[in-house]
């Protein structure tokens, strides 16, 4: 299963949807704008990382929908 969703079409359909639904930055503050020059430098190491269990994914920025912050 892992091998399917680490396709490289995969990679860059999940890119084009985040960029689609004008997704905004994580923790590392990157804007979604700057993902295709990460895919083009990083993907095979990524994909190496993921594959050998050596892949730690940061923790996700949360947003507080308005009436949770009242």
């Amino acid at each position: 299963m892992i091998e399917q969703i680490l396709t490289g079409k995969n990679l860059l359909r999940a890119m084009y949807q985040v960029q689609k639904n004008k997704g905004s930055a994580g923790v590392d503050r990157m804007p979604v704008t700057k993902l295709s020059d990460l895919m083009s430098i990083d993907k095979s190491e990524l994909t190496q990382s993921v594959r050998s269990g050596k892949y730690l994914p940061q923790a996700i920025l949360g947003v507080v929908p308005n009436e949770v912050r009242s």
